[in-house]
């Protein structure tokens, strides 16, 4: 790779180019992907605008660590392949991260310190599916078979990486799920219009040809007994996420119209799959925004990902209560500073479609009439964090509502089935103990958000890559030559 980054001093005259977004009043009518990739030519200008940085920040912010400043680089110079290539070395599915992703490494980007950062996240999303058009990224079976079996309870960016790295190596892989199907919370949480579910069935598709076994609508501690898959395998990897909602313990929560967002969300994930012809579970009971007046209280992803379904749904308003304080009208939020990763933006997807957010706003009380939800109390808060507020004298006010959504984040893992069943220990959080992914019992393994607690996508690949070279180790296994590379990369 060429020692110098980029086209000399670009970073000065080439001005960042965002994904080209559809129009808000057209997009909030369907489900398709709400956004495009920009030409090559317009990409290839965005590569150059890294900085060749003595210290690439990018690295730190980047829980893969991936190669940010080479493959900008190999962009700008039209070697896509490589560029390719350098990706794959330590992200199995840069066309999640290049959708959902945050992008840390863009708030940690030098340019960001005074500019706008590189458009880190489109590069990466157009070297993979530059990939994919180019029939570059096809299925890498194993070359020899250990003979070792290991079972991946999970299909979440966390079970899909581990169950990746594993088979690559060589190891019989099945991974159990207890829904319909792959992904976890990309399938089931994240809506179309933000990862298209065919961009997760076309990396499972090459997962299997790899020979990673999937088993849909197995839960294991009740379809399988925990003791009883430990048995058949020589280890065991526990991916299931962190699923406990955070609940509120308000006044009138027992109302009807109050709902978990995520339970919301997968509703309507679901529902959509419907349409679409493909094979879904149907609802106990239905949770519909449809003509409704909605609030959503919980300002992340979460809470715009419900804001940005209630109104593909017809809601007749959409409110968000975020108890964060109204960010600067320009500059960084002094809370976060560079490098840190903000923790809310101007504005977001979901609100430039229509939806109104309320800052520093703390729900106090819902009311209803009949058992059934018609106003949410709030009241104005103040403080340096979201865990130290004070609500402001006289700020007091009541919202109209038919459905109320709670976006507030998760807990810690579940602890019934699989856990109980195998005793694992847990952490102060109620996370599974696992500090070295190994967990307290001999040949269960632990990785990504049922370990972390609820995190992000990259990190969750992350875990799994390094979990796998921890099971594989306790398997009396050795990398392959091509994965020593990886190994080097992910030891940094």
């Amino acid at each position: 790779m060429c020692t110098l980054m980029g086209e000399v001093g670009g970073f000065l005259k080439i001005e960042r180019a965002d994904f080209i977004k559809r129009d808000p009043s057209e997009r909030v009518g369907d489900y398709d992907q709400y956004f495009d990739l920009r030409p090559e030519p317009e990409l290839r200008e965005q590569g150059a605008r890294c900085m060749d940085c003595g210290v690439p920040f990018c690295h730190e912010g980047c829980p893969l660590g991936n190669l940010i400043p080479e493959w900008n680089d190999l962009v700008y110079r039209g070697k896509w392949r490589e560029a390719l290539d350098a990706l794959h070395l330590t992200n199995n599915f840069p066309e999640f991260t290049g959708r959902i992703c945050p992008a840390p490494c863009e708030s940690s980007c030098v340019l960001a310190i005074n500019s706008d950062p590189v458009s880190i996240e489109q590069i990466e999303l157009s070297i993979v599916e530059r990939g994919f058009d180019e029939g570059w990224i096809v299925a890498e079976p194993p070359a020899h078979e250990t003979g070792r079996k290991i079972a991946v309870v999970g299909s979440g960016p966390a079970g899909l990486a581990v169950a990746q790295e594993l088979r690559r190596l060589g190891h019989g892989v099945t991974v159990f799920e207890r829904d319909e199907g792959p992904g976890g919370l990309l399938r089931f949480g994240v809506p179309d219009a933000k990862l298209p579910k065919n961009i997760i069935d076309r990396r499972i598709k090459l997962l299997e040809e790899e020979g990673i076994e999937f088993r849909f609508g197995v839960e294991i501690g009740v379809d399988i007994e925990a003791q009883q898959l430990r048995d058949d395998h020589d280890a065991v990897v526990v991916a299931i996420g962190s699923r406990v909602h955070r609940d509120m313990e308000t006044e009138g929560r027992q109302n009807d119209g109050i709902h978990f967002a995520m339970d919301y969300l997968y509703q309507r994930n679901r529902a959509v799959a419907t349409a679409d012809g493909r094979e879904s579970r149907a609802a106990d009971h239905v949770i519909s925004a449809k003509g409704k007046k909605v609030v959503v209280i919980g300002g992340g992803d979460t809470g715009m990902d419900c804001i940005s379904n209630a109104l593909r749904e017809g809601a007749e308003e959409v409110t968000l209560l975020d108890v964060y304080g109204e960010l600067p009208e320009s500059g960084r939020d002094e809370s976060t500073p560079w490098p840190m990763s903000p923790k809310r933006t101007k504005s977001t997807y979901a609100l430039d479609e229509g939806g109104k957010r309320q800052w520093g706003t703390e729900v106090t009380a819902f009311e209803g009439e009949g058992g059934k939800l018609t106003k949410v109390h709030a009241h104005k808060v103040e403080g340096p964090s979201s865990r130290e507020l004070v609500a402001v004298p006289g700020s007091e006010q009541i919202l109209d509502a038919d459905l109320a959504l709670i976006a507030i984040g998760f807990t810690h893992a579940e602890h019934g089935g699989l856990v109980e069943q195998l005793g694992l220990s847990l952490d102060a959080r109620g996370n599974l103990k696992a500090p070295v992914f190994s967990s307290s019992v001999d040949g269960v393994f632990a990785c990504g958000d049922a370990r972390t607690g609820q995190s992000l996508v990259v990190t969750a690949i992350a875990e799994g890559r390094r979990c796998a070279r921890l099971v594989n180790r306790h398997l009396g296994g050795e990398p392959t030559p091509a994965d020593r590379d990886r190994i080097a990369v992910d030891s940094r």
